[in-house]
């Protein structure tokens, strides 16, 4: 019965492995939000890099202790993603952090969120095998976000905060490999 389920686990866990795999790298990152109804702009430009993280690295155990998971490498695999930005409106207003993210089922476990430090959870699942998204709920708000891997060279990535039902901010973004 246990080996069965690692088998089904290891299945519907390969397809994240490989999007982190193919993502390893340093992104250039030019993104615009758009602040709903009112339309108010923001431009960013970021460096984001993207390190790959194995099952049972000391980073992905942290995240299992900090999720309160009972075993520590149970995370199958995951991604630790770093970024310094810009605000191109602006200039001079930067900031720069790192979150990890780590596999378990159709559950992403992240150390913090986007607009939290605490850490949270997200379901993702492919609608096709370059395709990513992600659905994450805290603080009465959703998180939708599809990141699409365009070759090797590119990434698109979209992001809509709602809370109680109604559209906050769309988040549009180009990453080029550097």
């Amino acid at each position: 019965m246990t080996s069965s389920l690692k088998i089904v686990q290891t299945t519907n866990e390969q397809p994240i492995a490989e999007f982190f795999q193919a993502s390893v790298g340093e992104w250039r990152s030019e993104r615009r939000y758009y602040t709903l109804p009112q339309g108010e702009t923001k431009e960013v430009e970021s460096l984001i890099t993207i390190r790959f993280l194995q099952q049972g690295c000391e980073e992905l155990q942290n995240l299992a202790q900090l999720h309160d998971l009972s075993k520590l490498e149970i995370l199958t695999c995951g991604a630790q993603v770093s970024w310094e930005s810009t605000d191109v409106l602006k200039p001079g207003k930067e900031s720069k952090g790192c979150t990890l993210f780590g596999a378990l089922g159709n559950i992403l476990y992240r150390d913090r969120g986007f607009a939290t430090t605490k850490p949270v959870t997200a379901q993702y699942y492919f609608s096709n095998f370059q395709t990513l998204s992600l659905r994450t709920e805290y603080n009465s708000s959703v998180f939708e976000e599809e990141i699409k891997l365009i070759g090797s060279k590119y990434r698109t990535r979209q992001s809509i905060i709602s809370r109680a039902g109604e559209q906050l901010m769309i988040g549009q973004y180009l990453e080029k490999r550097v």
